[in-house]
């Protein structure tokens, strides 16, 4: 009578057998959904977690079938289930080339469990992939994504929305939360990103970490000192714009004092008038939060030390060979003349007051933001 393991070998070999003649009967032309591909690939998902090396029929099968499936999400999988390490460069390049497909996530997170990051790196450090990088980064879930966006979290000369995406992928996983809590009790933790990771870090599953960085990183505050909920609690309330509006007008919040909208408000700060096409809410509550995280053009706040000991500070509105003018919220516009200027610093941190929404209750702030939204392009 036959042995349990002599009958998993005839299956292995009729399957096997079965592959290869079908690989050989497939013309170059059979696309990666031409149904033998589908039958082939059905087969090699009962086949998975096999020793490739000791069965080298299989492999030359198994490698066969992924170049008919190369750069399609088949081939992640069939990478990830044969443990072809040999592989992890088109993991990388299938998430690159297709960073919306599901797939996309899966590749990388197999190139983590391949201990392959090396490979991450470099495209990490240029700025075109590196935000789609980030981002796929933290939907893998994986720990060991701390070590690969840690440093770009701190590095203040990469572009800040990319340091802001690096924090909310680091805050999905545990060691990432861990790593950002360590940035803010060294004091390393950029100004431009503190407030990002103040909310997301407020808001993550694990009740230890989430203390801890309460207490490293006490959440915003609205009107009675009591702490705003989560931006994505907020999201989920119901807002009137029609009592937005007018919060937008109160003096205690004064954002027609800094803003246009139409015709009206004050010509120093961006124009409001379609910002709700430009940005969702989730980022209009960012940019009222954090301030300093999205400095648009042009708007960049500059402190100027004169040689008589005095100081000014504002936006510059216009420069020539002889002075530079300056805008001030709310006042005359300030000229200095350059023989007059001892030397400028651009700031990193906005012009525009931080903890607007202590004057405000949860709801108003939700009130606000609903306005802000409706403020769109005819």
């Amino acid at each position: 009578m036959p042995t349990t393991a002599s009958i998993r070998t005839a299956v292995l070999r009729s399957t096997v057998l079965a592959l290869t003649v079908s690989w050989f009967t497939l013309s170059p032309g059979i696309s990666a959904d031409d149904s033998r591909t589908q039958v082939m690939l059905e087969a090699l998902s009962r086949l998975k977690g096999r020793d490739l090396e000791a069965n080298p029929a299989l492999k030359n099968a198994v490698l066969n079938v992924l170049k008919q499936v190369d750069g399609k999400p088949a081939a992640v999988e069939i990478i990830r289930d044969f443990q072809l390490k040999d592989q992890a460069q088109a993991l990388l390049d299938f998430a690159l080339k297709n960073p919306t497909d599901p797939a996309a996530a899966e590749a990388l997170k197999t190139i983590l469990a391949f201990d392959r990051s090396d490979l991450i790196r470099p495209s990490l450090a240029a700025d075109l992939p590196a935000g789609v990088l980030v981002d796929l980064l933290g939907v893998t879930a994986e720990n060991r994504i701390s070590p690969l966006l840690i440093p770009i979290v701190v590095d203040t000369k990469r572009d800040v929305g990319l340091r802001r995406r690096a924090v909310k992928s680091l805050a999905r996983v545990q060691e990432g939360v861990v790593g950002l809590i360590a940035l803010a009790k060294d004091d390393r933790l950029p100004p431009d990103v503190r407030g990002i990771a103040t909310t997301e870090l407020n808001a993550v599953r694990w009740p230890q970490l989430k203390a801890e960085a309460a207490r490293i990183l006490p959440p915003p505050v609205v009107q009675g000192d009591r702490a705003l909920p989560p931006i994505a609690e907020l999201l989920q309330w119901a807002g009137d714009a029609s009592k937005g509006a007018v919060i937008f007008r109160r003096p205690t919040v004064n954002c027609i004092g800094c803003h246009q909208v139409g015709t009206e408000g004050s010509d120093f700060g961006p124009a409001l008038t379609e910002i709700g096409t430009k940005l969702g809410k989730d980022a209009l509550f960012d940019s009222i939060l954090d301030p300093s995280a999205g400095i648009g053009f042009g708007y960049e706040t500059w402190q100027f030390e004169l040689k008589n000991g005095d100081e000014a500070f504002g936006l510059i509105g216009s420069e020539t060979e002889d002075q530079v003018v300056l805008k001030v919220p709310g006042g005359t516009p300030q000229r200095l003349k350059k023989s007059e200027i001892r030397q400028r610093t651009q700031q990193k941190l906005s012009i525009m007051p931080a903890n607007l929404q202590a004057a405000l209750s949860a709801q108003e702030f939700v009130d606000l933001i609903a306005y802000l939204a409706s403020l769109k392009k005819p």
